[in-house]
């Protein structure tokens, strides 16, 4: 059996959407399916402004321009993330600043990011890997007393929540991937930009039209659109907010399928010794299931070559920023970074797809079990 890691999630609705977009003549963006897709985030997250994106990476960076981050601003968030959490603000000339991770699900360890703030400190970016969310509270209480902002990174965290809350709507900002990898794709590439302070809405659109207030314009609240501000194209196409849209329609269906395979690797992970995801987080909330992984004894590089044999494309995950060429020139750790280093090396994702079958999982967690025990 052969079985990829990742398979983008499908509903069958859309080519039919992509088709509607190419006949309305207008696919370069914020026509009807943006719109829709937008009025569907906003209704679902309860936020003042939502704004698609071409990626998650350009709502990152979206963010950095907004807070007018400056050279020598120093930006809180742990070193097991993504490039694009620290590059879009490295492009701004801040100074990254990393704080080691919990065990228990893989986030930035809240009790450690108080030691790391100093007078040039201008925002914490909490990343809520998995799906699983930060202690949002003691991070929005460590801001409040400091005077900071929160990003928060929820790239993979639609239909995830923190005490009741959507990821993404807790800090002044939160952004979204619908990446090709991500439990809801637009295609592709693809992203969200979640305004939570009003105060940044008005600026937040024009800076994404290229700095005009072409999208006010097109509403009839001007009568001729003109450069305002600086900008750059955030826009993604309509057949990306098509593709999406078709997600969005059939977005429990797709999530449910998703958490049955999650679910069903937890009962039989839950049997052994094995750590695994299931077992580890302490966080009040609920995931959508992103992530599936194991902690081997041993490093993954022993296990994984063997999981290829068997056919099955299980996968390491992030090397930590910090130790990387581009986090020594950029960043700086705030303490040792135990938990991130260990493991990092240890973390061996399963594969998990919301087309996945009970068969596939089953073929999966036999695997593991043999590998792994």
């Amino acid at each position: 059996m052969k079985i990829k890691f990742c398979v983008a999630s499908q509903t069958g609705d859309e080519l039919r959407y992509i088709s509607k977009a190419i006949e309305s003549g207008q696919l370069a963006g914020d026509g009807f399916f943006t719109k829709s897709c937008t009025k569907w985030f906003e209704n679902f997250l309860g936020a003042p402004k939502c704004l698609l994106t071409p990626s998650c990476t350009h709502a990152l960076e979206m963010t950095a321009i907004l807070l007018d981050i400056q050279p020598g601003d120093e930006i809180i968030m742990p070193s097991y993330t993504f490039v694009s959490t620290a590059n879009a603000f490295v492009l701004r000339g801040a100074k990254i600043v990393f704080v080691d991770i919990r065990p228990d699900n893989m986030n930035i360890d809240e009790t450690k990011i108080e030691a790391a703030v100093t007078h040039k400190t201008k925002a914490i970016v909490p990343v809520h890997y998995a799906g699983v969310a930060c202690d949002m509270d003691a991070i929005m209480d460590i801001a409040k007393r400091n005077n900071l902002f929160v990003v928060e990174d929820a790239a993979q965290g639609l239909m995830s929540y923190y005490k009741g809350k959507p990821l993404g709507t807790i800090g002044h900002f939160g952004t979204i991937s619908f990446h090709t990898t991500k439990n809801f794709t637009s295609g592709g590439e693809g992203g969200l930009l979640i305004v939570n302070d009003d105060n940044y809405s008005h600026r937040a659109e024009i800076f994404r039209e290229k700095g005009t207030d072409r999208a006010a314009f097109f509403r009839g609240d001007v009568d001729k659109y003109t450069w305002r501000d600086i900008g750059s194209s955030m826009l993604p196409s309509e057949v990306q907010a098509a593709y999406l849209w078709a997600q969005l329609c059939n977005i429990d269906k797709l999530h449910n399928a998703r958490m049955n395979i999650w679910n069903e690797y937890k009962s039989a992970f839950s049997h052994t010794n094995i750590q695994h995801s299931g077992g580890l987080s302490k966080i009040e909330g609920s995931h959508n299931g992103h992530i599936f992984y194991l902690i081997g004894e041993k490093n993954n590089r022993t296990y994984l070559p063997k999981f290829r044999e068997l056919g099955i494309q299980a996968t390491s995950h992030y090397e930590p920023l910090h130790s990387s060429q581009m986090g020594y020139k950029h960043g700086q750790t705030s303490a040792n970074m135990t938990n991130t280093d260990y493991l990092s090396s240890h973390l061996i994702r399963l594969p998990i797809f919301a087309s996945m079958t009970s068969q596939q999982a089953q073929y999966v967690i036999s695997a593991a079990k043999d590998i792994l025990t």
